[in-house]
C-alpha cells in the first residue's frame, strides 16, 4: 500500500484576481509562499519518503519550500500531475468567460474532465509503482485533487472547499486508490481561515 498526501500550492497573484490558470506558468506570491510554509510545518514530525510535484513553478515551489521543513530532497517534477488544461479561457476572469461563452459554449483547447481523471489516476498507479509502501507527497493542483476526489468518490466531494496550502490523504492498494481524508487532520493551515477556493478562482471547472 502506498499512502498520498495531496496538497494544493499556495496562492499567487492570478487565483487572487480569479484569473484561470490552468497550464499557464504562474508563480507563488508572498502569500503563497507563507502558506507553503505554514503547511510544511504542520507536516514536521511525521515520517515523509518521497516528495513529487506538477513541473509549474506554483506547485515546484511550493513543494521546494515543504521539503525545506520536512528535510526532503527538491521535488521530482511529474508531468501528468500538471493541472487541467482550460484552453482559450486561460487568463480570464469568471465574468470574462461567461462573456465569451455563454452556458455550456464549447472553449477551445479545454481538457475535459474525463480526460484530466484519467491521466491523474493513471499517474498515480505510476508512482504506486515507483514507491510501494511509502509516504508520498504530492504538490498539484486544484482540478488534479477534484480528479482524484471524483474517481474515488463520485460527487460526494463537488461542492467542497480545496484551498491553497490544503492537504488530502488516499490510500493506494490493490484495489487501486481510496481517499483516507478530505482536508487531512495534518492541515491545521485552513481551518478557520477564510481562503480562496478552487471553484471560485476556476469558474469552468464547474463544466463537464
Amino acid at each position: 500500500m502506498t499512502n498520498f498526501f495531496v496538497i494544493r500550492h499556495g496562492e499567487t497573484d492570478w487565483n487572487l484576481a480569479g484569473r484561470i490558470q490552468g497550464s499557464t506558468n504562474i508563480p507563488l506570491n508572498d502569500t503563497g509562499r507563507a502558506q507553503a510554509k505554514s503547511t510544511g510545518m504542520q507536516m514536521q514530525g511525521r515520517r515523509w519518503d518521497v516528495l513529487v510535484a506538477s513541473p509549474l513553478s506554483r506547485a515546484m515551489e511550493t513543494a521546494s519550500i515543504i521539503a525545506s521543513c520536512v528535510g526532503l530532497p527538491e521535488p521530482t517534477p511529474v508531468a501528468d500531475i500538471v493541472e487541467r488544461h482550460y484552453g482559450d479561457a486561460e487568463g480570464l476572469t469568471g465574468p470574462e468567460v461567461e462573456a465569451l461563452y455563454p452556458g455550456d459554449t464549447p472553449v477551445p483547447g479545454r481538457e475535459s474532465r474525463e480526460t484530466v481523471k484519467n491521466r491523474v489516476v493513471a499517474a498515480f498507479h505510476e508512482l504506486a509503482k515507483e514507491y510501494p509502501g511509502k509516504n508520498v507527497v504530492v504538490v498539484a493542483h486544484g482540478g488534479v485533487i477534484r480528479a482524484l476526489l471524483h474517481a474515488t468518490t463520485g460527487s460526494a466531494f463537488f461542492g467542497e472547499r480545496i484551498t491553497n496550502g490544503s492537504v488530502h490523504s488516499f490510500h493506494h492498494s490493490d484495489d487501486g486508490l481510496t481517499l483516507v481524508h478530505f482536508n487531512d487532520p495534518l492541515d491545521a493551515l485552513t481551518e478557520g481561515i477564510e481562503l480562496p477556493d478552487f471553484e471560485d478562482q476556476q469558474p469552468l471547472e464547474r463544466r463537464d
